[in-house]
This record gives structure tokens, sequence and C-alpha cells, in this order.
């Protein structure tokens, strides 16, 4: 005996309940990370916004300036000086950064011996506290160190004095971030150069194709993806810069390293002017945002997808 179906309504009912049952769950999941986000990035975010237009000191009677932070900082020359140094370390790093990252990955390539140790002796300065990196590099630099004794021994004239040299200090903010930071790219490109079919390789050297025309026809072309999510995230890094002028340089000679954030940094917590250092958190938040969209419009030019 057949048994006769329910309702349209009853099974439209039964419809709505499962429906909310599902969104009652997943609003569940999604209220730890949702929490997390409101408390430590969307509030903060909209106070700092608030306070760049206040002269906000930590202790004293805060007021509101309405833009002036922002002009003030616009007029000033050694502010000028900090973001020009921002900007040719990053212009400078970020190159540099891929090339090496990419030169490592194309040579740990499969037919290499002991591919799983270069892979991790490679990637041990980037999981290494940033603090103690810098902390070595600063003595290898200084004067009587490691790098002035080799070249007395080997040379017989001492080395530059990297950090107290105008001419040398950002070069070697430079180097250590390097030596520190390529470890990570060199795994995205290695794990991009792994998905590249092998038989494609092959039948464009059967077709006569060399080893640099196999690299800028193949290889760069496929690696594209993992180049612009390599080069997004190493220049928001950099704009971020400030362990290793804080570490080495202190921001010396002068103003030479001074980057942006450590001169945030000294704002908000030596000078303890909240105000103009979340104005130099806007300042910085959209030149990175412009930036990265720059970064995502040009993309279709030279990302390929498609394979």
């Amino acid at each position: 005996m057949s048994v006769p179906a329910p309702p349209a309504e009853l099974r439209r009912d039964a419809g709505r309940g499962v429906r909310r049952g599902d969104g009652r769950a997943a609003l569940g999941f999604l209220a730890p990370s949702t929490t997390g986000f409101l408390l430590f990035t969307l509030i903060p975010l909209v106070g700092s916004l608030a306070i760049s237009f206040f002269a906000w000191p930590v202790l004293g009677r805060r007021r509101f300036v309405g833009l002036d932070n922002f002009t003030d900082l616009l007029g000033d020359p050694i502010f000028h000086q900090i973001m020009l140094n921002t900007l040719i370390f990053v212009v400078v790093y970020v190159p540099l950064n891929i090339v090496v990252s990419l030169g490592l990955a194309l040579w740990i390539s499969p037919r290499i011996r002991g591919r799983g140790l270069y892979r991790l002796l490679f990637f041990i300065p980037t999981v290494t506290p940033m603090i103690a990196n810098a902390l070595v590099w600063r003595l290898l630099y200084q004067p009587g160190g490691v790098i002035d004794q080799t070249v007395q021994t080997v040379f017989g004239v001492p080395a530059p004095n990297f950090l107290g040299d105008t001419r040398w200090a950002m070069a070697a903010v430079i180097l250590m971030s390097v030596w520190q930071g390529f470890g990570y790219n060199m795994l995205v490109f290695s794990a991009g150069l792994d998905a590249i079919p092998q038989s494609i390789r092959e039948a464009a050297e059967i077709d006569g194709a060399g080893p640099l025309r196999r690299f800028w026809s193949i290889t760069l072309p496929m690696l594209s993806p993992s180049m612009f999510f390599a080069m997004i995230m190493t220049l928001i890094t950099s704009f971020q810069v400030f362990v290793q002028p804080y570490v080495l340089t202190r921001g010396g000679p002068g103003v030479t390293t001074e980057t942006m954030v450590l001169h945030l940094y000294r704002q908000g917590f030596e000078q303890f002017d909240l105000g103009t250092a979340s104005t130099i958190g806007w300042f910085l938040f959209m030149i990175i945002m412009l930036v990265t969209a720059l970064q995502f419009l040009g993309q279709k030019r030279w990302v390929h997808y498609d394979g």
C-alpha cells in the first residue's frame, strides 16, 4: 500500500527549516573568524582613520584638526625623504628577490640530488626570527666584523662602514632583506615549475627550441601566475619594511634608511603622537592599495592562467 505524499505546504516548511538550520551552522562556523576580523582588523582600521583627524597625544588633551595631519606630512621635506627611501627599497628589493628566488628554483630542479635538503636550507632564513637575523648581520657589517676582516685579509684595505656610510647603508639593508626573504618565493616558484608538464618541454626540445627559447616561451608564461602572486606579496611586505632598518641602522645615518613604518613607530611610540602615526599608516595603506590595484589591472597583459 503506497504512502500518500505530504502536502506541498509541509514540504516547503521542511525546506525552510533545513535552510534555517544550515544558515545557523554557517554562522556558527564563521563566528570565530568574523569576530577576530571585526575586533583586530576592521574596528582598529576605522579607529585609526578617526584618530588621523585629531591631534592625539597619548597623554593630554585631544583636539580635532581635520586634514592638518595630512597636509603637514605632505609639506614635510623629511617625510618626502622617508617616502623616497621606502620607494628605493621597494624598487631594488622586489626585483632582486624575484630574480634570486627564480634562479634558485630553476637550479633546484628534480634532476638535482638532495633537492629537498637544498629547499630546507634556503627556506631556513625565512622562518628564523628576523630580529635574530638582523642582529647577526649587524655583527657582520660592523667595523672589525667578519666582512671587514675578510676584505682586509684579501685586499689589504678596510671594508666600507656599511651601516654608518650614507652611500652603503640602504644597500646593506636591502642585501640582508633579500637573504631573509628569498626562501618563500623560491618555494612558490619551485611548486609552479613542478606543475609545468614535462611533455610540453620535451615537445619543444624535439622541435629544436634551445634552453633560452624554452625558458622565455614555455617556462615564464606558464609560471606567470606564480610570479604574479609572488610579486604582489613581496611588494606589500616590502612597503612595510621595519625590522631590518630598525635593528641594523636605526634609520640612519641621518634618515638615509628611515622607512615609513619605522617613522610611524617613532611618531607613535617614541613621540607619542598617535594622530600623526595614524596618518602615516593611512598614507602607507593608500600607496599599497594603489600599487596592488595597478598590478591587478596590468596582469592581463602578462599573466596566463589558461596554460
